[in-house]
C-alpha cells in the first residue's frame, strides 16, 4: 500500500495537466498530453486521460505509483 500525499488546491480547482507540472511529473502541457496517452491515471477509481480535467477538493488521484488526495 502506498502512502497518500495531500495536495492543497488554491482556488476552486486545478487541471490534471497543471497538477502534473506542479508535481514535476512533466515539464509542459504538451508533455502532459503525451504522458496521459501512455500512462492513464486513476481519478476517483476511474481511468482519466484528459489533461484539462478539473481536480477539486475531495478527489483522489493515483499517478506514477503515488496516491494523492486533494484538499
Amino acid at each position: 500500500m502506498s502512502m497518500i500525499k495531500t495536495f492543497a488546491i488554491s482556488g476552486e480547482y486545478i487541471t490534471l495537466g497543471q497538477f502534473l507540472k506542479e508535481e514535476s511529473i512533466v515539464s509542459s502541457g504538451g508533455q502532459a498530453k503525451h504522458y496521459l496517452e501512455e500512462n492513464p491515471v486513476q481519478l476517483n477509481g476511474e481511468t482519466e486521460a484528459r489533461r484539462g480535467k478539473k481536480l477539486r477538493a475531495g478527489d483522489q488521484l493515483v499517478v506514477a505509483g503515488m496516491q494523492y488526495e486533494f484538499k
